[in-house]
């Protein structure tokens, strides 16, 4: 049991680990361009994505200037490149991107004039506003990718909170059923007791009424009156017919009211677990929300 512990704990530090944010890494390097090998500066971008990277760089590169960037055999160069924060000069990029599948390495060479390149030795000052502009654009990138992230989780949030709703506007529907049904059962119970009433009377009506007939000496009286009973027997089946249908409607909202009194604790308990649901996915964008500002903070 404790073995089986620890490995939890191991297997939640291991996810978190993979949800944090990573550094960017940045150093000065040899970089092969071509046939011939040149000082540079390589950075890595963490969980880059390689298109979107390369179309960043390259919109980048050609701001400013009516140069393009050129692509031959994965390498990158562009002449006369206007980049103020590293140089008022144009300057001659010479750039590799790379996907390591968990990252995504962008090397740059930096040639202010011919064969002279931004290095240490050449001059701290334009190295460090080299590292800088790389490490910007390298957290830019970054921003997005876990801006990406946190948008998914926010939707994903969303989705839940919409499950939560439709619960919440179910089981007010079936209260509003159960509201409804009880007020027809007291409308029908209303309409049974006027209906019985008047059946009593017509009942009466009928007997007294073949008993007028029993003493009428006239055919046309007679006629009259058969005519007269039959009417009340039509208004009889009339009122019992309306009994029986209101009887049949309170069974059926009576119905109603136990098939909502059975739903509503379902729904209930759903909602819980669909509230529960919403708090861990809280957690998780922000986490991912907690990302983006770390990184856009580097």
């Amino acid at each position: 049991m404790r073995l089986i512990s620890i490995l939890s704990i191991l297997i939640l530090a291991a996810c978190v680990e993979i949800k944090a944010q990573k550094p960017i890494l940045i150093s000065e390097d040899s970089i092969l361009f071509g046939k011939s090998r040149n000082p540079g500066i390589s950075v890595y971008i963490p969980e880059g994505n390689f298109k979107k990277t390369l179309k960043a760089w390259k919109k980048g590169m050609e701001s400013g200037t009516r140069s393009n960037l050129m692509t031959e055999r994965g390498e990158m160069s562009i002449f006369g490149a206007i980049i103020k924060d590293i140089d008022p000069n144009p300057l001659n990029i010479y750039s590799k991107l790379i996907d390591l599948d968990t990252v995504v390495k962008l090397s740059v060479i930096f040639e202010v004039n011919k064969d002279k390149y931004i290095e240490k030795s050449t001059g701290e000052t334009e190295l460090s506003k080299a590292k800088i502009y790389l490490k910007e654009f390298a957290r830019l990138c970054y921003v997005d990718v876990a801006q990406e992230q946190a948008n998914a989780e926010e939707k994903k949030l969303h989705k839940i909170e919409r499950d939560l709703s439709s619960l919440e506007r179910q089981k007010t529907r079936y209260q509003k059923s159960i509201q409804k049904n009880e007020s027809r059962i007291i409308d029908e119970n209303g309409n049974i007791e006027v209906q019985n009433n008047e059946l009593t009377r017509l009942s009466a009506e009928i007997v007294d009424q073949y008993k007028q007939l029993s003493s009428t000496v006239t055919s046309d009286a007679q006629k009259e009156k058969k005519d007269y009973i039959k009417e009340l027997n039509r208004t009889k089946r009339k009122t019992l017919n309306s009994i029986r249908s209101s009887k049949n409607r309170i069974d059926k909202a009576h119905n109603e009211i136990n098939k909502a009194n059975l739903e509503i604790p379902k729904n209930e308990r759903m909602q819980t677990q669909v509230m529960e649901k919403i708090t861990k996915q809280e957690a998780v964008y922000q986490q991912f929300a907690d990302k983006v500002n770390t990184i856009k903070a580097y």
